[in-house]
């Protein structure tokens, strides 16, 4: 079990994550000397990881800090979160920023962990939270669905390539409807997962009231959206999936088109571009929001955009609120 009263931490320890290797940098109270060690990026690593540091440490409130850099960092991170250690994932983007402002000339494993431990102390971030054991088995379902997918359409393409033999043109198309099925067999495990949970259940049928999320849409969103509890508002939800718009403005000459961050959860924009056209469309809310953006000269692409992070935020009320999609009350309550 997680805990909740632990003392915030004063030393921290900043792991770079690769695929086999953790290098970590333990940056002690000020005055302190550093210290810096390797370790396996598995179990027994990150056993060894947490050990080391607890030996320089003692009782010393003690946290941990790496980036939010993809699956390689994910095993590292629930191991220190079910240990009840102080975790934080923290986007990377924040991290390489705050080493240009710092003048960091080396870009090396060891350069890069003592930076995430000096980030740490400085920013203090909060403790990450796993998700439960339910979402995160979704998870891991709906990413591995995706990728299979991801795969079978650039099987597709190679139909075209010229040449192409008869023997290989078979051999793709039975590529294609192998990943196809192994797709599908783990779209209805999903399904099935979704099924037995009482909240994946309540949660799914939530999200489906708002028009323009579909079963896809609605998967996507329990697999990678965390409790909204976690957030304070919507607009830290959808920053979360770095669909926060980033203005860039200085003077009175230079100002150039707002964009999305696009600083967040990759997987979860992607799950929202379909749906945000659909919404457009049947989505009374958020057809009127696309259609003044549009009269009010911004690109159509834009406007989508603005539409998926609108999208994003209805269904993050929902979820906190436990209530169906109300298009009277939404208005009033999302910017």
């Amino acid at each position: 079990m997680v805990r909740t009263d632990r003392p915030a931490p004063t030393t921290w320890v900043g792991i770079d994550v690769s695929q086999d290797t953790l290098d970590a940098c333990l940056l002690p109270a000020p005055g302190g000397k550093h210290h810096a060690r390797s370790f396996p990026n598995d179990p027994a690593g990150h056993a060894a990881l947490a050990a080391w540091a607890d030996a320089h440490t003692g009782d010393t409130p003690l946290g941990f800090c790496l980036e939010s850099t993809g699956p390689y960092g994910e095993a590292l991170a629930t191991f220190l979160a079910d240990a009840g250690r102080h975790v934080a994932v923290v986007n990377p983007a924040r991290v390489k920023y705050a080493g240009l402002m710092r003048g960091q000339g080396n870009k090396t494993d060891r350069a890069d962990a003592r930076l995430i431990a000096e980030y740490a102390a400085r920013e203090r971030p909060p403790a990450w939270h796993p998700p439960t054991p339910d979402v995160r088995e979704l998870q891991a379902l709906s990413r591995r669905r995706d990728d299979l997918r991801q795969l079978a359409a650039r099987e597709k393409t190679r139909l075209a390539t010229p040449g192409l033999t008869p023997a290989a043109r078979a051999s793709i198309r039975r590529t294609v409807a192998f990943l196809g099925k192994e797709a599908d067999r783990l779209q209805s495990l999903a399904d099935d997962l979704i099924a037995a949970s009482e909240r994946l259940r309540a949660d799914r049928d939530l999200l489906r009231t708002i028009p323009g999320i579909g079963p896809v849409a609605a998967h996507a969103l329990l697999a990678e959206l965390p409790d909204p509890s976690r957030f304070a508002t919507a607009q830290q939800a959808a920053a979360y999936a770095g669909l926060a718009p980033r203005e860039y403005r200085s003077g009175t000459s230079v100002k150039k088109r707002t964009r999305l961050s696009k600083a967040g959860n990759a997987r979860l924009r992607k799950a929202l571009y379909l749906p945000a056209m659909t919404a457009i469309r049947f989505n009374p809310l958020v057809g009127a929001f696309y259609a003044r953006l549009v009269e009010a000269g911004k690109a159509k692409m834009a406007a989508l955009g603005a539409c998926m992070r609108k999208l994003l935020m209805i269904a993050y009320g929902v979820l906190k609120s436990r209530t169906p999609f109300d298009p009277s009350r939404a208005s009033r309550t999302a910017p």
